[in-house]
């Protein structure tokens, strides 16, 4: 059994950075160093002990020592010497064992399917499965979420690091479904019973604060929103490098926000006018789909709805990006013309001239990569 440090522990707290930045605590030092060694390897590729030594400001003969036991662990490897022409004996090169360990990812947040994939530490898709929903919901679904966990599984070549999981709803730290009314669940320990069933450390959390670790890893802002659209609508927020989930675990559950005071399409939720009910997939494809129906003007009234919401929390958190996660034929355009009209119209514009409202490069794959920064983060402490 592969022990690391963090086994176990949420990612999503509002103490914790996404990753280590420097010395800490000497209660808390020997994990947090690991991590920082780690992190180091992970983000500069192969250095030599002495570099990691320079780099996080560790002692050499701390660094030795914390080498040496990830080395045993399986953690590091070392690659050789050093093809060096100073004088003196070439230094060691060592590694994160980039190819010892494989990740699982499921993204629970699409309407018609559960997608999961097989992933290297670097996020590289090597397998994937997903199993057709077909309306399951309660306790129907959790067992295709079981199902696809065993496929996935079985497609996996070397020893799993951990499983991550986005699900859509509120999602505590502990990664019980508190609520996810679209799929049934209401309390559901389901990362204590998926890491029952699979003797593996498990992370759960919600799909669009999963999402938004895929894409700060790829562009390590000190403030983002990411809004992901689907069969329903929420968003994630960073803030300086911190995930941000609320005393409630709800921060970002913007879909069932009212938007306006002129009532609207009759939610889920049994309201009238939430945000959901005018942007989320579905209901927008629905929309599209009736007779006469004008595709420009549901759009554009489905992203100024969206920027009604957004425009208090940009303007409160003074945020610079915004990013859309969704199907781009319906976000792309004029809903996007018009969430970035309506936030400028509704926020001061000496503080906003340097607002970047952007599509996510990551398409349907942001969940599932954003699930394995989850588990390196939670196992490795290293994103």
């Amino acid at each position: 059994m592969l022990t690391v440090p963090f086994a176990g522990a949420p990612i999503f707290t509002r103490s914790r950075a996404l990753r280590p930045t420097g010395k800490v605590l000497p209660e808390h030092a020997r994990s947090h160093n690991r991590a920082l060694v780690l992190q180091t390897l992970y983000s500069s590729g192969a250095q030599s002990r002495a570099d990691i030594a320079r780099e996080t400001g560790l002692t050499r003969v701390t660094v030795s020592d914390l080498v040496a036991e990830l080395i045993s662990e399986g953690l590091v490897v070392e690659l050789g010497q050093r093809e060096d022409a100073r004088p003196g004996k070439p230094a060691t090169l060592i590694d994160v064992a980039r190819d010892a360990f494989q990740i699982i990812g499921l993204d629970l947040s699409e309407h018609e399917v559960f997608r999961g994939a097989v992933t290297a530490l670097d996020g590289t898709i090597a397998e994937r499965a997903e199993l057709a929903r077909d309306g399951a919901t309660g306790e129907e679904a959790v067992r295709l979420v079981e199902a696809l966990v065993d496929r996935l599984l079985g497609l996996t070549t070397i020893p799993v690091l951990g499983i991550g999981v986005g699900s859509p709803g509120v999602v505590d730290p502990l990664g019980v479904v508190r609520s996810a009314p679209n799929l049934g669940w209401v309390d559901l320990p389901l990362q204590e019973r998926l890491a029952a069933r699979t003797d593996l450390p498990v992370h759960v959390a919600n799909d669009a604060n999963v999402a938004i670790l895929a894409e700060h890893g790829e562009t390590a802002p000190g403030e983002l929103l990411l809004v992901k659209v689907g069969h329903g609508v929420g968003a994630g927020l960073i803030v300086g490098g911190r995930p941000v989930i609320g005393g409630g675990f709800a921060a970002g559950e913007i879909g069932h926000v009212v938007v306006g005071t002129d009532g609207g399409p009759r939610c889920a939720c049994g309201k009238d006018g939430c945000l959901e009910a005018w942007v989320a997939e579905p209901r927008l494809r629905a929309q599209l789909e009736a007779v006469g129906a004008d595709r420009e003007v549901i759009l554009h009234e489905a992203g100024r709805r969206l920027g009604i919401v957004l425009a208090p929390v940009v303007g409160a958190l003074n945020l610079t990006e915004v990013v859309l996660s969704g199907p781009a034929d319906l976000l792309d355009g004029a809903f996007h013309e018009a969430t970035v009209d309506t936030l400028r119209k509704r926020t001061m514009a000496e503080l906003n001239r340097d607002l970047r409202l952007r599509m996510s490069e990551q398409a349907e794959d942001i969940v599932l990569r954003g699930a394995a920064v989850m588990v390196l983060s939670g196992q490795l402490g290293v994103s």
